[in-house]
């Protein structure tokens, strides 16, 4: 599926690529909604019917993977209520394998999330991997989210890479678009983002379950 002789930098999302993307899937789709009832006297039912329509506006955006934002909007400690639950975050199986193996590669390895800086911080608080890494870049600190065109032409200039020599790895089938449209040549998607939820069977992308299917040798490329 890759040839990795044709690889120089690789391009990782984080949730749903590297964590399974159960934690987040409940944190905001079951345990928020809980607390949210709670603090207004809701039933579980009204609060999340609620909720759910609120998250549905704005995807993509840099304020939709704002813990700030949602604090203010739903007057709620957000980033809090994340550190509460922060045991349940967890790695992908063979993630660790397929990053050592890279690092030794000698290949440019860069992990390029959407998350929040805060929210990076409490996951890498539990399950720090970012030392695989020569690079983290969170998508706030460019002030552009990565379904948007300007994301990359940051991204570029910050920490140059050639898009024909480049993989992307990412979840999210509107930032594959985007990085296509740059002219990433080559590009994977997650077929279980998270673990807990039925495999998709209708991505746009060529799509792996898990990171041993795609392990680079270590050799230099």
């Amino acid at each position: 599926m890759i040839d990795w002789d044709q690889i120089d930098t690789v391009l990782l999302d984080m949730d749903g690529t590297l964590l399974d993307l159960h934690f987040d899937n409940y944190f905001w789709m079951q345990h928020v909604p809980r607390v949210y009832a709670q603090q207004h006297r809701l039933s579980e039912e009204e609060s999340a019917e609620k909720l759910h329509t609120e998250f549905s506006i704005d995807q993509g955006t840099l304020d939709w993977y704002s813990l700030d934002y949602w604090s203010e909007r739903l007057q709620l400690d957000i980033p809090a209520l994340k550190r509460e639950l922060k045991h349940m975050v967890s790695v992908r199986p063979h993630v660790t394998e397929f990053l050592t193996r890279l690092h030794h590669s000698h290949r440019d390895v860069v992990m390029v999330t959407n998350a929040h800086r805060k929210t990076l911080d409490i996951k890498m608080d539990h399950v720090d991997i970012t030392g695989w890494f020569d690079r983290v870049v969170v998508s706030h600190e460019l002030d552009a989210a990565k379904e948007e065109q300007a994301f990359w032409h940051r991204l570029q200039a910050l920490h140059p890479f050639n898009p024909e020599r480049t993989l992307l790895v990412d979840d999210t089938e509107r930032v594959l678009d985007s990085a296509r449209d740059y002219g990433i040549a080559h590009l994977l998607t997650l077929l279980q983002p998270d673990s807990q939820r039925q495999k998709r069977i209708d991505t746009r992308f060529p799509g792996i379950h898990h990171f041993d299917e795609i392990m680079p040798d270590t050799r230099q490329p």
